[in-house]
Protein backbone atom coordinates (compact mmCIF):
# COMPACT_ATOMS: atom_id res chain seq x y z
CA UNK A 1 0.00 0.00 0.00
CA UNK A 2 1.42 3.41 -1.00
CA UNK A 3 0.33 6.69 0.17
CA UNK A 4 1.08 10.31 -1.31
CA UNK A 5 -0.09 13.00 -3.95
CA UNK A 6 2.46 15.09 -5.79
CA UNK A 7 4.48 12.03 -6.82
CA UNK A 8 5.68 11.41 -3.03
CA UNK A 9 4.64 8.07 -1.35
CA UNK A 10 5.18 6.69 1.85
CA UNK A 11 5.11 2.73 1.92
CA UNK A 12 3.55 0.89 4.49
CA UNK A 13 6.11 -0.77 6.40
CA UNK A 14 6.17 -4.91 6.52
CA UNK A 15 4.43 -5.36 9.85
CA UNK A 16 1.79 -3.00 9.57
CA UNK A 17 0.73 -3.89 6.63
CA UNK A 18 0.87 -7.76 8.00
CA UNK A 19 -1.38 -6.58 11.04
CA UNK A 20 -3.87 -4.97 8.52
CA UNK A 21 -4.55 -8.30 6.85
CA UNK A 22 -4.44 -10.32 10.20
CA UNK A 23 -7.29 -7.63 11.37
CA UNK A 24 -9.48 -7.99 8.31
CA UNK A 25 -8.59 -11.86 8.64
CA UNK A 26 -9.72 -12.16 11.87
CA UNK A 27 -12.82 -9.89 11.35
CA UNK A 28 -13.90 -12.04 8.25
CA UNK A 29 -14.37 -8.73 5.86
CA UNK A 30 -15.01 -9.78 2.72
CA UNK A 31 -17.47 -12.22 0.94
CA UNK A 32 -17.24 -14.92 4.20
CA UNK A 33 -15.58 -17.61 1.43
CA UNK A 34 -12.48 -17.32 3.20
CA UNK A 35 -10.42 -16.56 6.01
CA UNK A 36 -6.80 -16.32 7.04
CA UNK A 37 -4.99 -15.92 10.79
CA UNK A 38 -1.42 -16.65 11.96
CA UNK A 39 -0.43 -19.44 12.87
CA UNK A 40 1.17 -18.45 15.86
CA UNK A 41 0.53 -15.41 17.64
CA UNK A 42 3.89 -14.95 19.00
CA UNK A 43 5.43 -15.02 16.26
CA UNK A 44 6.92 -11.38 15.76
CA UNK A 45 7.79 -11.34 12.35
CA UNK A 46 4.06 -13.07 11.57
CA UNK A 47 5.84 -15.51 8.81
CA UNK A 48 3.22 -18.09 9.22
CA UNK A 49 -0.45 -17.98 8.17
CA UNK A 50 -3.30 -20.67 7.67
CA UNK A 51 -5.84 -19.89 5.32
CA UNK A 52 -9.41 -21.60 4.51
CA UNK A 53 -10.95 -21.40 1.34
CA UNK A 54 -15.25 -22.83 1.20
CA UNK A 55 -15.72 -23.91 -2.13
CA UNK A 56 -17.97 -21.43 -4.46
CA UNK A 57 -21.15 -22.33 -5.47
CA UNK A 58 -21.75 -23.59 -8.58
CA UNK A 59 -18.71 -25.71 -8.59
CA UNK A 60 -16.91 -28.97 -8.42
CA UNK A 61 -15.74 -27.53 -5.00
CA UNK A 62 -19.02 -26.31 -3.58
CA UNK A 63 -19.38 -26.97 0.01
CA UNK A 64 -15.79 -28.63 0.58
CA UNK A 65 -13.94 -26.59 3.10
CA UNK A 66 -9.79 -26.36 1.86
CA UNK A 67 -7.03 -25.74 4.22
CA UNK A 68 -3.95 -23.92 3.19
CA UNK A 69 -0.81 -22.80 4.59
CA UNK A 70 0.85 -19.37 3.68
CA UNK A 71 4.72 -17.87 4.66
CA UNK A 72 5.17 -14.72 4.47
CA UNK A 73 9.11 -14.07 4.22
CA UNK A 74 10.92 -11.32 4.70
CA UNK A 75 10.53 -9.95 1.64
CA UNK A 76 6.87 -9.67 2.01
CA UNK A 77 4.92 -7.54 0.45
CA UNK A 78 7.26 -7.21 -2.10
CA UNK A 79 7.00 -10.66 -2.83
CA UNK A 80 4.70 -12.92 -2.93
CA UNK A 81 3.99 -15.90 0.28
CA UNK A 82 5.09 -19.37 -0.56
CA UNK A 83 1.24 -21.10 -0.34
CA UNK A 84 0.65 -24.84 0.08
CA UNK A 85 -3.10 -26.70 0.59
CA UNK A 86 -3.00 -29.45 3.62
CA UNK A 87 -6.24 -30.07 2.24
CA UNK A 88 -6.18 -32.36 -1.65
CA UNK A 89 -7.40 -30.52 -4.24
CA UNK A 90 -7.15 -30.98 -8.47
CA UNK A 91 -6.16 -27.94 -9.51
CA UNK A 92 -3.75 -26.42 -12.58
CA UNK A 93 -1.54 -24.53 -10.66
CA UNK A 94 -1.34 -26.99 -7.34
CA UNK A 95 1.25 -29.76 -7.56
CA UNK A 96 -0.50 -32.84 -6.85
CA UNK A 97 2.10 -34.62 -4.46
CA UNK A 98 3.08 -31.47 -2.32
CA UNK A 99 0.16 -29.25 -2.33
CA UNK A 100 2.80 -26.12 -3.65
CA UNK A 101 0.60 -23.55 -5.44
CA UNK A 102 3.26 -22.96 -8.34
CA UNK A 103 3.73 -19.82 -8.81
CA UNK A 104 4.69 -20.11 -12.39
CA UNK A 105 0.79 -21.86 -13.15
CA UNK A 106 -1.00 -18.77 -10.76
CA UNK A 107 -1.03 -15.93 -12.48
CA UNK A 108 -1.84 -13.68 -9.12
CA UNK A 109 1.34 -15.31 -7.64
CA UNK A 110 3.39 -15.02 -11.02
CA UNK A 111 2.52 -10.95 -11.39
CA UNK A 112 3.26 -10.41 -8.17
CA UNK A 113 2.30 -6.93 -7.15
CA UNK A 114 2.63 -5.16 -3.34
CA UNK A 115 -1.12 -4.04 -3.17
CA UNK A 116 -2.27 -7.63 -3.35
CA UNK A 117 -2.64 -9.76 0.05
CA UNK A 118 -3.30 -13.29 0.78
CA UNK A 119 -7.07 -12.36 0.86
CA UNK A 120 -6.43 -11.75 -2.53
CA UNK A 121 -4.67 -14.62 -3.42
CA UNK A 122 -7.25 -16.73 -1.26
CA UNK A 123 -10.23 -15.57 -3.26
CA UNK A 124 -8.66 -16.03 -6.54
CA UNK A 125 -7.68 -19.68 -5.37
Amino acid sequence: MTLGSAGSSVVVPRNFRLLEELERGEKGIGDGTVSYGMDDGDDIYMRSWTGTIIGPHNTVHEGRIYQLKLFCDKDYPEKPPSVRFHSRINMTCVNHETGVVEPKKFGLLANWQREYSMEDILTQL
